[in-house]
This record gives C-alpha cells, sequence and structure tokens, in this order.
C-alpha cells in the first residue's frame, strides 16, 4: 500500500485510467502502453516495461514471455486495444501469472469507451494487498 492507502492495483487502474480518459478508444496498443509508462512513473510507481521472463517446464527453462509491464516486480499487466476481451486474452494472462509464480494481474482493455479492467488473482497464501 502506499502513503494514502491505496493498493498498488487501485493505483494503477487510477493511472489507466486517466490514460483512457485523454486518450479515448481507438490508438494501438503502443500509444496507450507509452502512455500508461508516463503516469505509472509520475506517480512513483516501479515498473518494468515488456521485460522477459522465464518460462519453466520439470525445472527447465523453455522459453520466454514478455509481460507489457510488471509492476513493483509483483503486479503483472496486460494491456489490449480492442473491442472486446476474448477468453484467450484472459488465459494469456493467467499463463504468465502462473509461469512468473507472480499472485496478481490486471489485463487493461483501452479499446472501448470506458477502459476495461480485468483482475486476476492466483492464490499463493500471501496476505499482502496487491
Amino acid at each position: 500500500m502506499n502513503a494514502n492507502g491505496r493498493t498498488v492495483s487501485e493505483c494503477v487502474i487510477g493511472c489507466a485510467i486517466a490514460v483512457s480518459n485523454a486518450l479515448g478508444a481507438g490508438f494501438l496498443e503502443g500509444v496507450y502502453a507509452n502512455a500508461l509508462e508516463l503516469e505509472l512513473r509520475d506517480a512513483g510507481i516501479p515498473l518494468e516495461r515488456e521485460c522477459p521472463l522465464p518460462v519453466f517446464y520439470r525445472g527447465t527453462q523453455v522459453g520466454t514471455f514478455k509481460a507489457d509491464f510488471l509492476i513493483d516486480a509483483r503486479l503483472v499487466l496486460e494491456l489490449k486495444a480492442v473491442r472486446a476481451v476474448l477468453p484467450e486474452h484472459q488465459a494469456q494472462l493467467m499463463n504468465y501469472l502462473k509461469a512468473g509464480a507472480f499472485q496478481a494481474g490486471l489485463l487493461l482493455n483501452f479499446g472501448t469507451p470506458r477502459l476495461g479492467v480485468k483482475r486476476m488473482v492466483i492464490d499463493h497464501d500471501d496476505d499482502v494487498p496487491i
């Protein structure tokens, strides 16, 4: 939580809403990613962008994936700019969470007039709010 008592997720969603309200729908995903990075940095939120993360199978690295954003080394952000979020978009984020052993992720869709937010959580018996 930050000094205002908000979780990292709440702060990120606030930044995403600001971007969505300012730009509206209709741009490519990269435009929203660039704007969101500015908002997150201005808010002092630690982030890595398009960081390669390993995927392991039976103890052997079999590939990598690139999360759009990794926030505070624990929250995965997957951005979309599509008319409708599909089950495969949600599955993509869930796979990122499992592969990276992350607890939570946000699927942010900038492709509609109102920002779409889907929070996904994997329970790792951690009581720290994200």
